[in-house]
Order: C-alpha cells, then structure tokens, then sequence
C-alpha cells in the first residue's frame, strides 16, 4: 500500500512538471513565433526602416528598440506590431532622434533625399488615414513620387474623397495630390 502511495505520488508529480514543462515550452514557442512576425511585419512594410528597429518578445509583451528619425516612424511601428495575433501589450523604446544632419543620414542609409521625402510623406498620409474614424483608410493606397502623391482605392462618398485628399494636401512637402480614388456605396 505504501509503494502505491509513493508511486502516485511520483507519477502526480511527474505529470504536474511534465505539463509545467509543456506550458513554458508553448510560451516560448509562441513567443518565438510573435517575434517572427513582427520582424516580417515591419520589414515588409515601406514606410518603416526596419533595419533600425529591433523586436523581442516576452509572454506576449513586444519590446521595440533602435532608432528612427520621426516621431511618425515610431507610432507606425508600434501600430503595425500592434494588430499581430497574440500580441498583448508593445512597450515602445524606440528612440527618436532628431537633429541629424538629413544628409548624412540619407548616406548612412543610401537613399536619395527625394525617396526619403517621399516614403516620410506616404508614411504620414497612410497613418493619418488609417486613424481617421471617417475614412476606411485601409482600402486606399497611397503612393508618392517626387512629393507627388497619388491616391488609390476605394471611399464610400464623396465627403470621404474630399477628406482623403485634405489629408494628403495638408501633409509637409507634398507639391500635389492626384485621386484615383472610386466612390462605391454600401448597400
């Protein structure tokens, strides 16, 4: 009766640190995972430099680090790792430096000064669109070429048209704005 007494006890006990083993091995496996995603998120969006940020995640929690020249850049950032499946909370530490001498940068980085401005400006469009309650800024692309922006996609009215373009207008260094944007109504 003893033996099987301490025989359950040691198979209770087994169990309880095998599944305890399980448990952190799904955490980090789905931390892991987090990770992965939100380094292919921002390195597959144009508007962010990924180069220059670094993630790494703990139970869910993405910690982003490195550096960005605008204070846009880093919200992009979070937002972006934001909308991932899984994450619970971005705790931002992106740096923002300002007062670098532009060109130097545009060396370090190899860009002409006109792509610079121009993926600056598509960043800010995008982000304003995309947080803009009166537009469905997901459905209009937005693409910028010698600060020449171009409008794509679709709004649900005219009112939504004339705000897009507003937006694009009134961002910094933008010379004009063409709007290849469809008025489709909603049933």
């Amino acid at each position: 009766m003893k033996r099987t007494l301490i025989s359950l006890a040691m198979v209770s006990a087994l169990s309880v640190s095998t599944a305890q083993a399980n448990n952190v091995w799904e955490k980090e496996a789905n931390d892991a995972w987090i990770d992965g995603k939100a380094e292919a998120t921002l390195l597959f969006n144009p508007n962010v430099n990924s180069f220059d940020i670094n993630t790494d995640v703990k139970n869910g929690v993405v910690i982003l680090t490195g550096q960005v020249d605008h204070n846009v850049d880093k919200k992009l950032a979070r937002e972006l790792v934001l909308g991932i499946d899984g994450v619970k909370e971005v705790d931002n530490q992106i740096t923002v430096v300002e007062g670098i001498d532009r060109k130097e940068l545009e060396k370090q980085r190899g860009m002409a000064e006109s792509s610079f401005t121009d993926v600056k400006i598509a960043t800010v469009i995008k982000t304003r669109l995309l947080f803009d309650t009166d537009i469905s800024g997901t459905d209009i692309d937005v693409d910028v070429k010698n600060n020449i922006v171009t409008l794509t996609g679709e709004v649900d009215s005219q009112a939504e048209k004339d705000l897009a373009i507003s937006i694009s207008k009134n961002a910094e260094d933008v010379k004009d704005v063409t709007a290849n944007l469809d008025i489709v109504k909603s049933s």
